[in-house]
C-alpha cells in the first residue's frame, strides 16, 4: 500500500484541509498507516496533480486561507483498483523486540523500563481507540452499529487498532514481569 491510498481513504467521508488530514492520521489512520505531516502534505500535492483529489480554497476572515480536499471520480477508481489488488501480509519491525530477543545476554533493567513505558503508551492508545469507537457508534451497541451503521470501515480499522494496542500492552506487561522475576531469581541464586 502506498501513502496515496491511505490519504484517499481518509478523504472519503468529507472534505478536509491538510491540517485536518494530519490530525485524522494521528487519531485514526495511524493505527494502520503512519506518516509524518510533511509526507501527508507532499502526498496531497501529488494526488491533486494526478487528478485523484481536488482542492478548493476557503477564505477565512480571522485566519489564513485554507485548502479543502476531496476525492475525485479518478481517486475513487484508484481506490477500486487498489481494493482488488492482492493484499500483502504485514510484518513487525520493532527495535524493542530486538532488545527482548537479546534479553539473555544484556542487563534487563533498562529493557524492563522500556517495556513499562511501551505498555503505558499502548494503554493510552487503546483508551483513545475505545473512546473513538464509542463516539462513532453513538447510542447504539456495537452489534447494532456493525449491522446498521452508515460507514463501518473506519470503525473496523479502529477495532483493529484497539486489538493491536491491547495486545501490545498485555505482551509488554507480561514480558516485563517475566524479566523482573527472572532477575529476582538470579539475585537469589
Amino acid at each position: 500500500m502506498a501513502l496515496r491510498h491511505a490519504v484517499l481513504a481518509a478523504l472519503l467521508d468529507e472534505e478536509l484541509s491538510g491540517y485536518q488530514l494530519v490530525k485524522a492520521f494521528d487519531l485514526g489512520v495511524a493505527n494502520f498507516w503512519h506518516a509524518q505531516p510533511q509526507q501527508v502534505y507532499a502526498e496531497l500535492t501529488r494526488l491533486e496533480k494526478d487528478g485523484l483529489i481536488t482542492g478548493r480554497e476557503v477564505v477565512q476572515d480571522t485566519r489564513p486561507n485554507k485548502r479543502l480536499f476531496q476525492v475525485t471520480d479518478a481517486g475513487l477508481a484508484e481506490l477500486d483498483h487498489f481494493a482488488v489488488a492482492a493484499a500483502k501480509p504485514s510484518f513487525i519491525r520493532d527495535d524493542l523486540l530486538v532488545k527482548v530477543q537479546a534479553a539473555d545476554h544484556i542487563d534487563t533493567r533498562t529493557l524492563v523500563e522500556q517495556l513499562t513505558e511501551r505498555a503505558a503508551f499502548a494503554r493510552a492508545k487503546a483508551d483513545l481507540f475505545d473512546k473513538l469507537l464509542r463516539t462513532m457508534r453513538g447510542d447504539r451497541t456495537e452489534e447494532e452499529f456493525l449491522r446498521h451503521g452508515e460507514r463501518i470501515g473506519p470503525y473496523l480499522t479502529c477495532l483493529r487498532g484497539l486489538a493491536f494496542e491491547q495486545g501490545n500492552h498485555d505482551w509488554c506487561e507480561r514480558t516485563a514481569t517475566i524479566l523482573r522475576e527472572r532477575e529476582g531469581g538470579h539475585a537469589q541464586q
